[in-house]
């Protein structure tokens, strides 16, 4: 067995579209990046590749490279469980904590945590989702970002 730990961050800008865990979530900003952005799938995908030994987002995927202007965050997460699964690796439960002083996620955690359990091939009990705010502290609690925290139980298959 093996574990991995994911983390992103973003900051929120005006005129773009919120999406976590791969769900579109009505805010009046989204998050900024070369691709959409989503610092769950970001986050997750992390983990995958750290619990397996593939290094991180950045090297496989990184935002020099044109082809991932803007791309939808599930492909960076499908090559990463085609990768772990190369070297027969899969994942067995997976826990995320999202850090967001607004909007309040409660109303979206579930759709979130159905959707990373089908990415995921898990059953959703399987999968938790948890929000955090900032407490108004730092650059989370001031509405000036968003992070989030993944951590993934791998095994043999």
């Amino acid at each position: 067995m093996r574990v991995g730990i994911g983390h992103d961050t973003h900051r929120l800008e005006a005129g773009r579209k919120l999406i976590l865990g791969g769900i579109t979530v009505e805010y009046s900003r989204g998050l900024a990046g070369h691709s959409d952005a989503d610092i769950v799938l970001h986050a997750v995908t992390d983990a995958l590749l750290g619990a397996a030994g593939l290094g991180d987002i950045g090297d496989a995927f990184p935002d020099t490279d044109p082809a991932n202007k803007d791309v939808d965050s599930a492909l960076f997460l499908n090559s990463a469980m085609s990768k772990i699964g190369d070297l027969g690796w899969r994942p067995v439960n997976l826990d995320v904590i999202i850090f967001a002083q607004e909007p309040k996620l409660g109303p979206v955690k579930g759709r979130i945590r159905e959707n990373l359990a089908r990415l995921l091939g898990l059953d959703a009990a399987l999968v938790n989702v948890k929000a955090k705010t900032g407490e108004k502290v730092g650059h989370i609690g001031r509405s000036e970002a968003m992070s989030c925290q993944a951590v993934v139980l791998l095994e043999r298959k």
